[in-house]
């Protein structure tokens, strides 16, 4: 059997255990059905008027599969993921789930603030990555009506990791009839605390057959954040004549072969760029937010399709898929790696040991707000 042919087959057995049963429907002509999976996890799948379907668990505000059709109208599913909801009680891959409170990494686990020092979970290393032991991407969330998409809220208390203040936290996912995801989180605090979401998808264009070696990328920047060994930044470089010039369409498996300093302390991309602003400078980091804008896109010659990711944030973190060695997946062999990327829009690693650190406090009286919208089209 195809292994599109099993994934399909494994995510339809989880979904369908019960008749979807639907709970929203808009005026922008998509559909949200639910059903309730193993582990008392619920998933919702967004459906658009051209029959592309979304599926998003509600533990975790997780992305669980993308079906899309390739250039010759055959659907296959553009995620990486576990085969079952129990890959995702722990899911230390990270796979699709909603990253906070703050995605990437912080340098010891440690940051100072308003003159207070705080230790956060140490989870990789000396280093905090992606909200600890108990970050949002494991958390159950609630699902609320909303008539624009599927929403879903998170109460992290203070204390949670070791940071501070009660956060709220809202996830809206939409889909439209363009095959346009949008992400749009916001935040409230009743105290400061350091805040950067990020959604952590891997994708895989020719439906998680094969690796992304293929894939033809591209990313608006100029520069990106140099990492130590720990994968810390140490320096702004720019990516003119190195290995991660993306800024014309280049194929992603000869970079890797690059002879670069940089990869062989990642093991491949594992590394923030500094995003264009409009006017084509690269986005201050100590102004947050920037207008939406199309700041990458993947290209699969093989399938026909096409991932444009747009952001308001200053930061995308390209990741290879470094560490994807042995993770049992949806499929009988486990993944190897480079079998998926992620595009991950968020503010800079360890920014709040940095002089840009204000950007990124969420303060009371304060709304975070963020959007990132990945969208799917095919070449013909």
């Amino acid at each position: 059997m195809h292994a599109n042919e099993q994934a399909r087959e494994q995510i339809n057995e989880w979904i369908d255990r019960v008749n979807p049963s639907p709970i929203f429907q808009t005026m922008t002509h998509f559909t949200i059905t639910s059903a309730p999976a193993e582990h008392g996890v619920t998933l919702y799948t967004l459906r658009n008027a051209h029959d592309m379907r979304v599926v998003i668990s509600d533990r975790g505000a997780t992305l669980i599969s993308w079906w899309a059709p390739d250039r010759y109208g055959r659907e296959a599913d553009v995620l990486l993921g576990y085969a079952g909801s129990e890959g995702y009680l722990a899911n230390p891959a990270y796979f699709g789930g909603v990253i906070g409170r703050w995605g990437n990494r912080i340098a010891n686990g440690s940051f100072t603030l308003d003159g207070v020092d705080y230790q956060i979970d140490r989870n990789e290393g000396d280093n905090h990555l992606h909200g600890g032991e108990g970050g949002f991407h494991l958390m159950p969330w609630q699902v609320q009506t909303d008539p624009e998409g599927l929403r879903m809220t998170l109460a992290s208390p203070h204390g949670a990791a070791g940071f501070p203040g009660n956060v709220l936290v809202s996830v809206l996912y939409r889909l439209d009839d363009d095959g346009r995801l949008c992400i749009d989180y916001t935040a409230t605090t009743d105290a400061p605390t350091p805040l950067n979401l990020t959604s952590h998808g891997y994708f895989n264009l020719n439906g998680g057959a094969g690796d992304i070696c293929d894939h033809i990328l591209s990313i608006d920047a100029d520069a990106y954040l140099q990492v130590d060994r720990r994968l810390i930044p140490e320096k702004l470089a720019k990516v003119a004549g190195s290995a991660f010039d993306f800024r014309q369409p280049a194929p992603i498996g000869p970079r890797l072969a690059w002879p670069d300093e940089q990869l062989k302390v990642a093991g491949g991309f594992d590394h923030c760029y500094c995003l264009r602003r409009e006017n084509g400078d690269i986005a201050d980091p100590g102004r947050r937010f920037q207008p939406l804008r199309d700041v990458a896109t993947v290209y699969d010659p093989g399938s026909g399709r096409e991932l444009t990711v747009s952001t308001t944030e200053n930061g995308l973190q390209f990741y290879s898929g470094n560490f994807l060695q042995g993770v049992q997946g949806r499929a009988p062999q486990p993944y190897a790696m480079h079998d998926g990327f992620c595009l991950e829009a968020q503010a800079y690693p360890d920014q709040v040991n940095t002089p840009e650190r204000e950007a990124v406090i969420l303060r009371p009286g304060q709304v975070y707000r963020q959007t990132t919208a990945y969208r799917l089209s095919v070449r013909q």
